[in-house]
Order: C-alpha cells, then sequence, then structure tokens
C-alpha cells in the first residue's frame, strides 16, 4: 500500500459517542462529522482506532439505536471512494460484520503494520498490550470468545444493549480534566514500543485508548503518538508523506 501524490492519512479514536448523555454526545457526533467533511478533500485514507463507542454491541440483526449522523458520514466516504479502516476498542470489542457489511468498512480486532512512503507504521487502539494490566487481559479473552458472545447474543437487545451501557457508565469516567503522562518507566504502551524496537524498527507507533494526545520520542528516530480523545481535545493526526503530527480540531 501506498499514498496517492498530494493525500494525506488520517488518524482519529475514542469518540466515545453516547457519553455523557444524548445532548452531549449528539453535539459531539455533529462535529466529528464536520471535521470528517473538512479532510475529505485531501484524504488518502482514514484510521479509526478504535472506542468509537461508548458501548457497542452486535446482535444478528440489530445494532444500538443512535449514531446515525456519524455512520452515514461514514457511508458517504466510503461510498465517494475514501478507503476506511476502523479498529476494535476496549469499549467497542463486539464489532462483528456490520461495518464490513453495510459500510465497506474492514474492521480489526489485532493491531496492524503498515508501509507508507517508506514509514512503517504499527497501528492499535492500546488496550491490553504492554505489561501489566492482567486482570483486563483475561477478562478481554473471556468477552472476545466466541462462547461468551453466543451466550450474550441470548439476552434480549433491549436488556443487553442497557446492561453493556450500565458496565461502561460504571467503569472509569473521561471528564475533563487532563490525564497526566505518568512517564516512560509506567507507561504500558511506552514500555510496549521499547519491547518491539529490540526486534524491529517502526518509524510510528499510533495508539488511541489512553486519552492523552502525545508524541513521545524513542530510541531509533521512532515515536511513539496517542491520539488523545474527542471529549477533550479534539485531536487527530495527520501523516503528509513526510511527517507525522497531532492535529487538534477546535472550529
Amino acid at each position: 500500500m501506498d499514498l496517492p501524490t498530494g493525500k494525506k492519512i488520517y488518524f482519529a479514536s475514542d469518540f466515545h459517542l453516547g457519553i455523557p448523555d444524548r445532548a452531549t454526545s449528539k453535539e459531539r457526533e455533529k462535529l466529528i462529522c464536520r471535521w470528517l467533511d473538512e479532510i475529505a478533500a485531501d484524504a488518502g485514507r482514514l484510521f479509526l482506532v478504535g472506542d468509537l463507542f461508548d458501548t457497542w454491541f452486535e446482535y444478528k440483526n440489530v445494532v444500538p439505536k443512535g449514531y446515525t449522523r456519524f455512520l452515514g458520514k461514514l457511508a458517504e466516504l466510503a461510498d465517494g471512494g475514501l478507503p476506511i479502516e476502523a479498529f476494535t476498542g476496549n469499549h467497542d470489542l463486539w464489532m462483528r460484520g456490520y461495518f464490513e457489511d453495510e459500510l465497506n468498512i474492514p474492521v480489526h480486532h489485532h493491531p496492524v503494520e503498515r508501509v507508507y512512503r517508506g514509514k512503517k507504521f504499527f497501528i492499535a487502539h492500546g488496550d491490553g498490550l504492554g505489561p501489566g494490566d492482567h486482570g483486563y487481559k483475561m477478562l478481554k479473552k473471556v468477552l472476545r470468545s466466541p462462547l461468551s458472545q453466543w451466550l450474550y447474543r441470548r439476552i434480549h437487545p433491549d436488556t443487553g444493549v442497557g446492561i453493556a451501557g450500565w458496565f461502561s457508565r460504571m467503569g472509569p469516567k473521561h471528564s475533563v480534566e487532563e490525564d497526566p503522562f505518568l512517564g516512560p518507566e509506567k507507561e504500558w504502551l511506552v514500555q510496549f514500543c521499547l519491547q518491539k524496537l529490540k526486534h524491529e524498527h517502526f518509524d510510528y507507533f499510533i495508539f488511541g485508548h489512553r486519552h492523552i494526545a502525545i508524541e513521545y520520542p524513542l530510541p531509533e528516530n521512532s515515536l511513539y503518538l496517542n491520539l488523545g480523545d474527542w471529549i477533550r481535545f479534539n485531536s487527530y493526526a495527520m501523516f503528509d508523506g513526510e511527517h507525522l503530527a497531532l492535529r487538534y480540531y477546535n472550529k
């Protein structure tokens, strides 16, 4: 894969559509759609790197209510020829076919590696990577199992989606207060990058999940970039064919 001349690659994550309430989420959804409209002119590819929704569970014939503007905008861009790729996050882990079938957008459940203009990218949401967080890693294995998903689909959608939303709201809240960078020794994703670099070079590591907008230099001219979120930062990353950098949409 390569990048057409004059085109850019965009990366965004952690929209968390659905919180803290319907009205606030809808305004954030409209803002995201305006941003998508504006980047469409020069976008050569778009990566949506997980936690697009604060709660998402697909039944065989049912998907969660809402997000019409966002899903319609993605369909419009994909139908117009923009390659879009999505990732599952820890909040929208159970995505199974809707994006592929309805929007023609592939969904990645694992990290991907890509090369554009000679630069090597490692892209993932970031949950469960690096040392620590053993409880979540075990829970993720359970939640991703086909048996767990089959059993959950036996619950009526009104109840199932409601339960998922309740657990999401009971978890850590994404407030307007900035989450500090803890330093390379305590940031699990930085530690993950450092371990990967011992065996293979990547120019860029791109993650979401952590809700901090940061570019952190690594050895061997590598870069760790966290995409932040659209709750506090309205942040995203852009690769122009030579450089990758964070940007902020404050319109």
